[in-house]
């Protein structure tokens, strides 16, 4: 709760004339695109992660149990490395408007090129479908565990099989199609590097540019806290639209949903929908780094700063990993001892990171380092003579605070999952048996949620490598990493110079991709 109540404290701090300020110029754009950008990606992200769940269960034609795993992959790249390749393959010398002016028989850019995909409508298209899989993954578990006895009974009711999607499947699924799609928000809202790159001045990119730029923490923290309001807004939002449906099975197993044999001609026309999204989020950009990896490889080799980087990457999220399971353990485990509604708010308090964009978490734990650091400055002068200078913030501990508070809610709610397997009678047993709280989770606990911890690991690892807002604001002078170089190479445009740390990333980001298909479609069934 730190860098949030210190965020609240700077932007009270700051000048009455300077809120007006920001209210008059740069507020209303900010407010008013960042509307227009969640519309819009809400409801892309809403149909494609639909109808692509409804497709691969709903039908069997060929391929599709490739493409039940694919449509994961987008996850693998983040929304600023789509943005980044979509800028050089979309460019009006680019190879799509090449070929195309080639096909149409025009020889330059001034006789016919595309809209600019620098505008709201590139960055909505672009990150609707990148950000799809939020809303496929729930809306697809529910499809696989809903009863084949109630599409048998609308069936009989005399509703088409086409009909059963909207008025069975599509009602029942609701609430997970809310979930994912207030999930897509969320890291739309986070996101600051493909809004900045098509020119879609948000209220996250408003922070950055107020903080950066302008050197302006206290205008920064009053828009902040304008974007935590924002979040509030999508939580009630998400949590009205699940409403109060609960559910209800009877006492034997139901048969699952079978999908739908049908012919060669729809069997094709339905591999190609499903297809086009995987293309386009994750096929298009990733072929495009490749290549422009290989050239780089091929005409300078290596850059001499890649292992550099790839050290920075890898031990900053190292060390914030181990942090965060560490507190997601003490967390998780807390609630667990001590189960109760104070246990339960607690619990919600300390994950609320995740909720919260990196900038704004970046400005407050900002605050509150900068704030540690100056204690612990003028102590050392005052007691020993000597200056400690930026402690956490020079060090690059602000950082790893960051990473723990923003991914938190991943290792707390992964560990939490996995703990909450195991009976409670085991913890009554091991305690009539003499062992202690701690003996207990040594021999009984850990043993048998190992697997759940270690995934919760991943997830909170490859998300730290790819967090740009955070790390861009608060890493130490001189220290880059594959998120920040990419960031940077594509301000100053060139492309070509960031390929290689851009395919890194998405080779990295593909790790938890593997962990979910692993899981299949048998360990989505009831």
């Amino acid at each position: 709760m730190l860098p949030i109540l210190a965020l609240v404290m700077q932007a009270v701090q700051g000048s009455a004339g300077l809120w007006s300020h920001l209210v008059s110029t740069i507020l209303p754009v900010a407010l008013l695109d960042t509307l227009i950008l969640l519309s819009g990606v809400g409801l892309i992200t809403a149909v494609l992660g639909t109808t692509t769940a409804w497709l691969v269960t709903a039908y069997a034609f060929p391929g599709r149990r490739v493409l039940e795993w694919a449509l994961l992959l987008p996850l693998a790249v983040p929304t600023y490395i789509i943005a980044y390749a979509y800028l050089d393959i979309l460019h009006p010398v680019g190879p799509v408007q090449g070929a195309i002016r080639w096909l149409l028989g025009y020889s330059s850019p001034r006789e016919f090129r595309l809209p600019d995909v620098r505008s709201m409508t590139g960055c909505i298209l672009l990150l609707g479908f990148v950000l799809y899989p939020y809303v496929y993954i729930p809306t697809r578990a529910m499809f696989l565990t809903q009863s084949a006895s109630l599409v048998e009974a609308a069936r009989t009711l005399g509703i088409s099989r086409r009909a059963v999607f909207w008025h069975v499947a599509l009602p029942l699924a609701r609430p997970a199609v809310a979930v994912g799609v207030s999930l897509a928000l969320m890291e739309t809202l986070n996101d600051i590097g493909a809004s900045e790159f098509l020119g879609v001045r948000t209220l996250t990119v408003s922070i950055y540019t107020t903080w950066i730029t302008r050197s302006d923490l206290p205008g920064a923290s009053q828009i902040a806290l304008s974007l935590l309001l924002v979040v509030v807004t999508l939580v009630a939002f998400e949590k009205w639209a699940r409403g109060k449906q609960r559910y209800s099975t009877g006492a034997q197993r139901n048969r699952a949903f079978e999908p739908r044999q049908v012919s060669a001609g729809l069997g094709l026309v339905l591999f190609i929908t499903v297809l086009l999204p995987i293309v386009v989020g994750f096929a298009a950009p990733a072929t495009y780094l490749a290549v422009e990896a290989w050239k780089r490889l091929e005409f300078a080799g290596l850059s001499a700063r890649f292992l550099g980087e790839a050290f920075n990457t890898i031990v900053l999220a190292t060390f914030a990993t181990i942090l965060t399971v560490l507190a997601g353990l003490l967390v998780s485990y807390a609630s667990r001892l001590r189960p109760g509604t104070t246990s339960s708010w607690l619990q919600r308090l300390s994950t609320l990171g995740y909720a919260a964009p990196g900038t704004v978490i970046a400005i407050g734990v900002l605050i509150v380092s900068a704030t540690a650091d100056r204690f612990i400055d003028r102590t050392a002068h005052a007691w020993f003579g000597v200056s400690t200078g930026l402690l956490f913030i020079g060090s690059g501990a602000a950082l790893l605070y960051a990473y723990t508070v923003r991914f938190l809610a991943i290792s707390a709610g992964g560990i939490d999952a996995g703990l909450a397997r195991i009976p409670i009678s085991f913890d009554h047993a091991s305690r009539v048996l003499g062992q202690s709280a701690a003996g207990t989770f040594r021999y009984v606990h850990l043993p048998l949620s190992k697997a759940a911890i270690t995934a919760a690991g991943l997830l909170v690892f490859v998300d730290c490598v790819k967090e740009l807002p955070a790390t861009l604001l608060l890493r130490p002078l001189n220290v880059e990493t594959f998120a920040t170089r990419l960031y940077g190479e594509a301000a100053r445009g060139t492309y070509e110079e960031a390929s290689i740390a851009a395919l890194s990333i998405v080779a990295i980001g593909i790790l938890p991709v593997i962990m979910l298909s692993r899981m299949g479609r048998n360990g989505l069934r009831p």
